[in-house]
């Protein structure tokens, strides 16, 4: 078996299996073999009901009370039974598994594992495992049993066996990384650390082979930017410029003054444009620091200096909206600005690509349609990415082929000790916002759990009725019996009924075609929608200054990093704003969680304390939005490994770097693959 074969060369993996694994971005054996669990489930001896809180994963010896009971709630059917010990008595569901209506006794003796939830106010253990057979269960006790990211088609038995196949049938794993660099670092053999990752003899090999794997992640990520970062050097600018005062009177007009922040970042920027090199420089600043406008200059200098500038965004929403307050921003100015976006017509595309070739454009605002090779620029001059986290080192270099190496300015509100940016953006200069502008009042914070809910509506209607808006954030776009958690739709109906009749409440949700995404925004932007009811699709840039209200629903299902980005959609404008944070649940890990956006609305200082609150120990907590994202490797809990991993890539010299890649062709698909764009 070879590392590039088709899973389907993998036994048991047949066409219809291969297409269920491909959702999940799993087409090669190599790609299995990096499809990383996301956890470890450890048996341990059995407690007694008495004993077990919410949250828990256990295992219970109890016997049934009674036979158990089956009910059909539409598509699903939930068996409920009851079960006893010595010291108490607990519910457990399953759902669409009838046949263990056959195979559970009254008065027989099992073993159950699972997860303990609160519903209703009970214990509830939910889809437990059963073993029929006591000496099954000891087998496993203090074994780490990988945990596997999944999809509709795909169980954890299924890659567990297909891993043992490939590690049975494959001699050994590729190595990139120079024998100097393992034996310098002390890092596992790669073969083993893709064996010990998946089935872990101990925790410390398991450790061992997760540092291996974040090693070599890092440090591929950190040869890429060495050979992007050789290649564009002290470049020298292809576009001479000069200050321009319109850039001045724009600052001037502004109904507000730049912070002392934006004033040291534009100064940077303007020298930057300025002298003999191309700029690459990234602004990194906490959500609502100010970004946008300086960019807005950016671009009013390349313009004013006779060439073309463009900006290009995640979403199709935020692009619509920076289209709009940049044409209204530079009207004045005698400033063309352009939106080319996915969702528009062919004709409506043809038309902005022969605008943008002929220079009928200035600026030009879009998504990832602006890197399509369709597109051609009349004297690029300024590329700027905004939530740089989202886009890859790739697509920036993409972007930058669209002119002669023009100047670069990229963004982003991830909030990263500076060292750890030094090190993730080595290819760039970093300028630092750490204010918020003058005018904006700190948004007060609260943590409440669900009883709070009709004073909460009571604050929102008050609000809406002083001419302000409101967001709701739900985890969920519809009902599941699976997970207990608000929803969108639901949720919606809810709140109508529960405010006055005058009060318009509308939902969002990633599932909604990009028209009626765009529609509903900018209903919202207009005012004319009070209260919307959304997923996290207004995470990214949406800008109501109106808004003063965010309330997020089961605020504990989301990362810390998440809530704090769902947060700066409130507080932009001059009116005091209110941030509600609704706990589900009654875990005291959850409300410790809470409790930090409570006291701070400072993102550095959020995200340290999250780190420290997860531990080192937690090695595989949820993936924060908007962090960086490696497949294993996580910048905040492997930080001595990135530096450590960074320092030896930039021990290696030019020819030994390109040497690698020569060597190893498929390290150019791999610097690809990352989903958020990290490579």
């Amino acid at each position: 078996m070879n590392y590039s074969d088709c899973i389907k060369t993998i036994k048991g993996i047949g066409e219809k299996t291969a297409l269920s694994f491909g959702k999940i971005g799993i087409e090669t054996v190599q790609d299995l073999l990096e499809h990383y669990p996301r956890g470890y489930e450890e048996f341990t001896m059995p407690v007694s009901i008495s004993q077990i809180k919410e949250d828990d994963t256990v295992t219970i010896e109890a016997s049934l009370v009674k036979s158990p009971r089956i009910k059909r709630v539409r598509h699903l059917q939930i068996i409920n039974a009851h079960v006893r010990d010595g010291s108490g008595t607990l519910l457990l569901t399953w759902f669409n598994m009838p046949f263990l209506m056959r195979k559970l006794g009254t008065g027989s003796k099992y073993l159950f594992r699972g997860k303990v939830k609160y519903k209703n106010g009970f214990l509830v253990m939910e889809q437990p495992k059963i073993y029929f057979n006591k000496q099954e269960y000891y087998r496993l006790l203090k074994v780490l049993q990988p945990i596997y990211p999944l999809t509709v088609g795909i169980t954890n038995n299924l890659i567990i066996k297909s891993m043992h196949e490939v590690h049975n049938n494959l001699e050994f794993a590729k190595d990139y990384i120079p024998r100097k660099v393992s034996k310098e670092y002390s890092l596992m053999d790669r073969t083993k650390a893709l064996k010990e990752i998946h089935f872990p003899k101990d925790e410390d090999s398991m450790k061992k082979a997760r540092t291996r794997l974040a090693f070599d992640e890092f440090f591929l990520y950190s040869m890429a930017l060495r050979r992007m970062k050789n290649n564009k050097t002290m470049e020298y600018s292809h576009y001479p410029m000069d200050l321009k005062r319109e850039c001045e009177d724009l600052i001037r007009e502004l109904p507000y003054s730049l912070t002392k922040a934006q004033d040291n970042v534009w100064d940077e920027i303007k020298k930057d444009m300025t002298s003999d090199f191309s700029m690459n420089r990234l602004i990194q600043g906490d959500v609502g620091s100010g970004k946008t406008i300086l960019a807005i200059l950016a671009l009013l200098m390349a313009v004013k200096n006779g060439y073309q500038g463009s900006i290009m965004v995640p979403t199709e929403v935020l692009a619509k909206q920076h289209y709009k307050s940049f044409c209204q921003m530079l009207s004045g100015y005698g400033v063309s600005v352009c939106l080319l976006v996915g969702s528009m017509t062919a004709k409506e595309k043809r038309q902005a690509y022969e605008k943008i070739k002929d220079h009928e454009v200035d600026i030009i605002v879009g998504t990832h349609a602006l890197i399509q090779e369709k597109v051609e620029y009349d004297n690029l001059a300024l590329v700027i990415t905004d939530e740089q986290h989202r886009f890859g080192v790739k697509q920036r270099e993409e972007m930058m082929t669209k002119g002669r190496r023009p100047h670069v300015l990229v963004m982003s509100a991830t909030p990263i000790p500076r060292t750890l940016a030094l090190i993730l953006y080595g290819d760039l200069d970093i300028s630092i916002l750490d204010e918020l502008p003058a005018r904006r009042l700190p948004i007060k914070n609260c943590v409440v759990n669900t009883n709070y809910r009709p004073n909460a509506y009571k604050f929102i209607e008050k609000q809406v009725n002083m001419g302000r808006q409101a967001y709701v954030i739900c985890p969920m776009v519809e009902e599941s019996e699976l997970i207990e958690a608000e929803n969108v739709i639901d949720y919606t109906q809810q709140l109508k009924e529960a405010l006055s009749p005058n009060i318009s409440v509308e939902f969002l949700h990633g599932k909604m075609k990009p028209k009626e995404k765009n529609d509903i925004m900018e209903r919202f932007a207009e005012g004319e929608i009070q209260v919307l009811v959304s997923t996290t699709v207004v995470e990214v840039g949406v800008n109501v200054p109106n808004a003063t209200v965010m309330m997020v629903e089961n605020a504990e299902r989301f990362g810390l990093a998440q809530l704090h980005q769902l947060r700066g959609r409130v507080g932009r404008g001059e009116h005091q704003s209110y941030c509600i944070f609704v706990c589900g649940t009654q875990s005291k890990t959850a409300k410790e969680r809470l409790e930090i956006l409570n006291k701070s609305n400072d993102g550095f200082y959020i995200a340290e304390e999250d780190l420290k609150l997860r531990g080192p120990g937690n090695l595989f907590g949820t993936l924060q939005s908007g962090e960086l994202d490696f497949k294993i490797g996580n910048i905040y809990t492997d930080a001595d490994v990135l530096k450590k991993a960074a320092k030896a890539a930039g021990d290696l010299s030019h020819d030994e770097v390109e040497k690698i890649f020569k060597e190893n062709p498929y390290l150019e698909d791999k610097i690809l693959y990352q989903r958020s764009g990290t490579l």
